[in-house]
């Protein structure tokens, strides 16, 4: 038997095909495996990942599936096993591992090979309630605010790929985009004391980044010279930044790929004389650089603030999708909250 709390019908976003977005109702699970919870979310926001899945540019996504994962919600069911408590406010590690392969037995959680990924090949989490192994979820203290905690699993993709190099006090750092994942790049380059290049071909997240970060710098691709950066941050996700994160670095450099372009034309020669170190960069490791993304999220100097452009009430999820589609803005957040 589980511990039951009261809670309302359930409506989510459904995906039937590429671009065939949805709100409808959904039967509420009511028997709960040992180990798992249910969550009422609170709010949730949208990635990258999602507008490709939405689009059809996901080769392993598949339809119908509800989408969404970065997600923060609140406990109101549990199974006889889970050692949390009902009302505990979690984020969710949206990527399963099997324990069992190679790479899990290594510590490689984020490359295991059984791996699934909420709202791309399982059913996701932009509903008002879901259910989910507790294994996969983290508590999140109360000193954290939600606008903060939504920001924890997109936040933990850029802390696990800055700790592939070595950025301290005047550290030269180019961040190629300036989306989110660009945006909170900046965040924790600038926390950490990098004198950092914004480049990115949108004059409007330029001119966000120069005002909320002193010192900042900001470019154009066209601006940039090269053998300039001790580090680069490639978060644009295409080719063309790819090739230009080469070029800009330092000989001896370092490049972080975050972004994920489809594909470039790699100069290999410049790459071998320059003696460039390429970073590939997946997610992250749950629930370690989840807490640590706590960690820098609770101090009073990091600044997240310019990460999220809006919140709006998850029933508007069409003029949401239409604002992250875009590309125009930085983060977009789903508010699943009763009393929108």
């Amino acid at each position: 038997m589980s511990k039951k709390a009261v809670v309302k019908k359930m409506l989510g976003l459904y995906l039937k095909n590429p671009k065939e977005l949805e709100l409808k109702e959904f039967p509420s699970v009511h028997s709960l495996k040992d180990d798992e919870v249910k969550i009422k979310l609170i709010h949730a926001g949208i990635c990258g990942s999602d507008v490709g899945v939405y689009n059809g540019k996901i080769p392993h996504a598949t339809y119908p599936v509800r989408p969404g994962h970065e997600l923060l919600g609140t406990i109101i069911e549990t199974g006889e096993l889970c050692r949390y408590e009902i009302g505990t406010r979690v984020v969710v590690g949206p990527n399963t591992f099997c324990d069992e392969c190679e790479y899990c037995l290594k510590g490689q959680k984020n490359i295991c090979v059984n791996k699934s990924s909420l709202g791309v090949n399982m059913d996701g989490g932009f509903s008002e309630e879901f259910v989910i192994s507790s294994r996969f979820i983290m508590p999140v203290p109360d000193y954290i605010t939600d606008e903060q905690a939504v920001l924890i699993e997109p936040f933990s993709v850029i802390v696990h790929a800055l700790e592939k190099v070595q950025i301290s006090k005047g550290t030269s750092v180019a961040i190629i985009g300036c989306g989110t994942e660009g945006m909170l790049a900046i965040s924790l380059a600038h926390y950490l004391g990098a004198n950092i290049t914004a480049i990115d071909i949108n004059q409007e997240k330029l001119a966000k980044a120069e005002n909320h970060f002193a010192g900042l710098k900001s470019a154009l691709p066209t601006d940039v010279s090269e053998n300039e950066f001790e580090v680069v941050i490639e978060a644009a996700g295409v080719g063309p930044a790819v090739i230009q994160a080469i070029d800009i670095v330092k000989p001896g450099g370092d490049i972080v790929l975050v972004g994920m372009a489809p594909e470039a034309n790699l100069p290999i020669v410049r790459i071998v004389r320059k003696e460039i170190t390429i970073h590939g960069s997946i997610i992250y490791s749950f629930p370690m650089d989840f807490e640590k993304s706590v960690k820098y999220l609770a101090q009073e100097n990091f600044n997240a603030e310019p990460v999220i452009s809006k919140i709006l009430p998850f029933k508007e999820y069409e003029q949401a999708y239409d604002d992250a589609v875009s590309g125009k803005y930085g983060k977009i957040i789903l508010n699943f909250k009763e009393e929108q």
